[in-house]
């Protein structure tokens, strides 16, 4: 028990520094790389409370596939970094402060009876595996807010794709049904160029 609550304040406060130089960093490659880091120590932290199937979700889809498409998006973007060093003193004070509130508002929550162990404990106590305590609780108890959060994703992702999809002046589109109308005539020109004859060779 004793080791435990040592790898877990070592984890809790790696992943608060993790967090801290997201926001701190000033190359954007470096941030990505301390939230992987981030998301990562945080999956150590759901195994080690016994929550495998979270964790190993976690790190497969955030730090495997979302966050290497963030590092090869910021990567092959050519950023300039000078507009983001400016003003991070001004808004630190603000920024602090909004920290300050969720963090309030976190431990509000979770200290609050909903969230205490005893809600939890029918399930730890079942010979049933972590992701089927889950799925269970995640589709009869909470279907409801499960839908409404997928709803909100599909929502999200539709706007999305239309602020990134709008048109731009001087771009070109091809149409497939103008392109299979296409006739020789239109798109074939035979030009007849007068031969010349080479020195040395007359005619």
């Amino acid at each position: 028990m004793i080791y435990e609550k040592i790898l877990f304040f070592a984890l809790a406060s790696l992943l608060v520094v993790a967090a801290t130089a997201v926001v701190t960093v000033r190359n954007p490659v470096h941030a990505v790389m301390c939230l992987v880091l981030t998301f990562f120590t945080s999956a150590m932290l759901w195994i080690l409370l016994r929550a495998e199937f979270l964790g190993i979700t976690l790190v497969l889809v955030y730090v495997g596939a979302v966050m290497v498409l963030f590092l090869f998006v910021v990567m092959m973007l050519d950023i300039n970094t000078v507009p983001l060093r400016e003003g991070f003193a001004r808004y630190l004070p603000l920024g602090a402060a909004v920290a300050v509130i969720m963090a309030a508002q976190m431990i509000a929550v979770l200290n609050s009876d909903y969230f205490g162990a005893a809600q939890f404990a029918p399930a730890a106590a079942t010979a049933s595996s972590n992701t089927e305590n889950l799925g269970r609780l995640l589709y009869t108890d909470y279907v409801y807010p499960f839908e409404i959060a997928a709803v909100i994703l599909l929502v999200a992702i539709v706007a999305a794709i239309t602020l990134t999809h709008r048109r731009r002046e001087g771009g070109k589109l091809q149409v497939p049904s103008h392109q299979i109308r296409v006739t020789k005539a239109e798109r074939l020109r035979v030009v007849k160029v007068a031969t010349e004859a080479k020195e040395g060779h007359g005619a």
